[in-house]
């Protein structure tokens, strides 16, 4: 089988590295470069010391940065979600046709204003003839690179594509199950990181394991309402994709949601913030996506809207965690 993997970032690098060295039924895998010289630099060091440093490509990986090349089974979308709709078009323009799945996590924009935001599969419905899907779950990059234990979730608008991209990525030390949820895997991967922002201030203010634990909770019930609104079912938000990615980009140190929480709890101003990352942090545009679906829709979030108060509206994080605890009491 051939694969092309879509994106020359961390997660894109690493999950080419996952599926040529699994050891059995290895596919031909191909990593495509927006950047030529990224791909020019990558293919001669075997390392892309730039976003995934210390790890080194197999030799089975073909680096390119032309999209006539990427000519596969499968594709596999790894680069930032806003960048997804652009992509296909590319892909399209260059005579590529074949599945495509996303890696990416996040709200994208909807094709008409009164719509505003919406979820990459939606979107890609009316770009992409090919059935899509997605991959989401607690996957740091570089753990994957590293061969570490790992567990996933896929779905896809086709059951048996969805069984067999299963089966494609799953390896030694990575799990992989099936799912018919979309929208649920899909939304669970794009609400984490607003979460995340607020776990991340909450850890830089002091306020303690306790209020770590209660924002993850309530995190994840915001998660379900905005769910169910949207189609999606609320089991699938207990398992990888909600509960489990909530819970590692809350928690995690290598979380870049997590990153700007502390950063913001320092006071520092969100645009240096973002500079000294280095890398997309999604959870910035999904507080403005799931603030805005959340009011279309008349779901209760008030996480979500304290997160926005901070990034988009000066609230201090302090004075943001204080308003949550005073909201009246109600049945949870």
């Amino acid at each position: 089988m051939k694969v092309a993997v879509l994106g020359g970032g961390a997660w894109g690098t690493a999950f080419a590295v996952h599926l040529a060295t699994r050891t059995h039924a290895k596919p031909c895998v191909t990593l495509y470069m927006r950047d030529a010289a990224q791909a020019r630099s990558t293919t001669a060091a075997r390392e892309n010391r730039r976003y995934l440093p210390d790890i080194a490509l197999p030799g089975a990986v073909t680096i390119t940065s032309n999209l006539a090349d990427v000519q596969s089974d499968v594709l596999f979308a790894a680069t930032p979600v806003a960048e997804l709709a652009p992509l296909a078009l590319r892909l399209a323009d260059a005579g590529v046709d074949a599945p495509l799945v996303s890696l990416a996590k996040g709200f994208v924009a909807a094709q008409s204003d009164r719509d505003g935001w919406t979820l990459p599969h939606r979107m890609l419905a009316s770009r992409w003839r090919c059935p899509i899907g997605a991959i989401s779950g607690p996957t740091f990059a570089v753990e994957v690179a590293r061969g570490l234990p790992t567990a996933l979730i896929v779905a896809t608008t086709d059951p048996l594509l969805t069984d067999r991209v299963a089966q494609l990525v799953r390896g030694d030390t990575l799990r992989s199950y099936a799912s018919d949820d979309l929208i649920g895997i899909e939304l669970g991967g794009a609400i984490k990181n607003v979460f995340a922002i607020a776990a991340g201030a909450s850890d830089g203010l002091r306020f303690g394991d306790n209020a770590r634990a209660a924002l993850i909770t309530r995190g994840l019930a915001e998660a379900g309402r905005l769910s169910a609104a949207l189609g999606g079912r609320m089991q699938t938000l207990t398992g990888l994709a909600g509960l489990g990615d909530l819970v590692l980009t809350c928690t995690g140190d290598l979380s870049r949601n997590r990153r700007v929480g502390l950063a913001l709890a320092r006071g520092q101003p969100l645009a240096a913030i973002l500079a000294g990352i280095g890398h997309v942090a999604e959870g910035v545009s999904a507080t403005r996506a799931a603030r805005e679906l959340a009011l279309h829709h008349r779901v209760d979030m008030p996480i979500v809207d304290a997160v926005h108060r901070v990034l988009y509206e000066g609230v201090a994080p302090r004075d943001a965690v204080l308003a949550l605890l005073a909201r009246e009491p109600r049945e949870e």
